[in-house]
């Protein structure tokens, strides 16, 4: 199982503690390998960019416009985290409902 978020996440760090087997994979030294990018967007659309994040905040509204993939890569820390990927599913942010799929309480 990877876990692809920031390693000074608290939302990450929670996720890792919970799911001890998962190997937390940096997406700002790492980066998302485009295959994965590529079928988060597929199964996420554009809630993949985390739009209430400071980098977002950061951006002119001309950098706004791009689409969603050539901005995660360009700013890893736009993409909401965690993304996590176990065998062929994947799960978007750390909720109830994460936590519940994925039988961490």
């Amino acid at each position: 199982m990877q876990l692809y978020g920031l390693k000074n996440c608290d939302t990450c760090r929670k996720a890792l503690k919970a799911l001890p087997t998962a190997q937390l994979l940096d997406v700002r030294s790492e980066g998302v390998p485009s295959e994965v990018l590529g079928a988060a967007h597929a199964t996420f659309g554009d809630a993949l960019l985390n739009t209430r994040s400071t980098t977002w905040r950061g951006l002119s509204d001309q950098e706004r416009t791009g689409p969603p993939l050539a901005l995660i890569k360009a700013y890893p820390a736009l993409m909401k985290r965690p993304l996590i990927v176990d065998e062929d599913r994947m799960y978007l942010g750390w909720t109830a409902e994460v936590r519940a799929a994925l039988g961490a309480a």
